[in-house]
């Protein structure tokens, strides 16, 4: 059944592979600064992060911003490969131990496209497993920045084992640790429930708006080779830190942004009042096209089976944002919506000051 359709129809389906894509975007975000976004580590990220990297370097990047926020990792061979871009031959990237302490070991190689050059790995909260890899190999080893905030603190190394009914069982094999032996797994000392409040925690402490209410455990302290103090015991804590956004509806909105949430209602916009916008170019759509009044508001009450605080008042700006966005991802692909969101993102732009600063 269609909108718009008085009967039903009846539509064969053949079923086909549809590849999920683990880089959302790679463009310039200055003449010498490359960005790429990784959302996941799957077994096609390292060919789209070779793409990407290659993208990023014909357009005259020398400086790179790699986006991990968000990201719950996945495969570690893909997290070992992107670090390894940036490592030079023999660094250590990780090391395992499994319950009987049997240690495994995994080095750079010299396959590296972007050794000796600047890079700033953006990480969140929801940054967790292979994104830490990868955040923990480039601060243990003095490489590059890390900005943002604490990440989630997954350290466990998983093996999924297919069972006959076409279910999965995923097993603990073994913990990783980063070059300077710090565990960046949450212990699950005090339960379950425990575990996952102190997540919860971060937004009740303080944490996300100010980095002095990070607490770290100093007897898991270590010092990287370059004399940069970094903790071990619960998530990577960044360089440089950067607020998430003042108050719950703030977060709230900023979630919405980074996420596929208004996805559903563009696309029923899209279906009816919104048709129209699939006749504009690209061009067009970014400076003509300002979402309607009526639209935020439909947006609103749409927002609130989720929030029910979220008004518009003193929020249309962000809201705005938010549908535009979502509406040039179904119109013109993923890297248009992240490049929208990124103009106001607080990350970009303290990059860009320190990229400025360096240079």
């Amino acid at each position: 059944m269609r909108p718009g359709d008085q009967e039903l129809l009846q539509i064969p389906v053949t079923r086909g592979k549809v590849a999920l894509r683990s880089v959302d975007a790679a463009y310039m975000l200055s003449s010498d600064l490359g960005y790429i976004k990784v959302n996941r580590f799957a077994e096609n990220t390292i060919e789209e992060f070779d793409q990407a990297i290659e993208t990023v370097k014909k357009a005259g990047a020398t400086s790179l911003v790699l986006d991990l926020r968000d990201n719950p990792g996945g495969i570690l061979t893909a997290a070992t490969h992107i670090a390894d871009e940036f490592l030079q031959e023999d660094k250590l990237i990780l090391f395992q131990k499994d319950r009987n302490n049997k240690r495994i070991d995994s080095y750079a190689t010299d396959d590296g496209d972007f050794e000796d050059r600047e890079v700033y790995i953006l990480i969140n909260e929801n940054s967790a497993s292979a994104s830490e890899i990868v955040a923990g190999a480039l601060q243990d080893n003095d490489i590059g920045i890390i900005v943002g905030r604490r990440s989630f603190g997954k350290g466990l190394v998983q093996q999924e084992m297919k069972l006959g009914d076409g279910s999965s069982v995923r097993l603990t094999v073994a913990r990783y640790y980063t070059p300077t032996g710090r565990s960046i797994q949450r212990p699950y000392d005090m339960g379950k429930e425990a575990y996952f409040n102190e997540y919860i925690n971060r937004y009740q402490n303080g944490e996300l708006i100010d980095e002095s209410n990070i607490e770290v455990n100093d007897s898991l302290k270590r010092i990287t080779p370059g004399g940069k103090v970094v903790y071990g015991g619960g998530g990577i804590v960044p360089d440089v830190f950067v607020p998430s956004p003042d108050g719950y509806i703030l977060q709230t909105l900023d979630y919405f942004a980074r996420t596929g949430f208004a996805d559903r209602f563009t696309n029923m916009y899209l279906q009816e009042d919104g048709a129209y916008l699939f006749n504009l170019s690209k061009q067009e759509f970014l400076e003509e096209y300002e979402v309607p009044e009526p639209v935020m508001e439909n947006f609103i009450q749409f927002a609130q089976l989720y929030n029910t605080s979220i008004k518009l008042p003193g929020y249309r700006n962000e809201i705005s944002l938010i549908i535009k966005s979502s509406i040039a991802e179904q119109l013109f692909g993923t890297q248009l919506k992240v490049k929208l969101i990124n103009q106001e993102d607080n990350m970009i732009k303290k990059v860009l000051q320190l990229h400025a600063k360096s240079n």
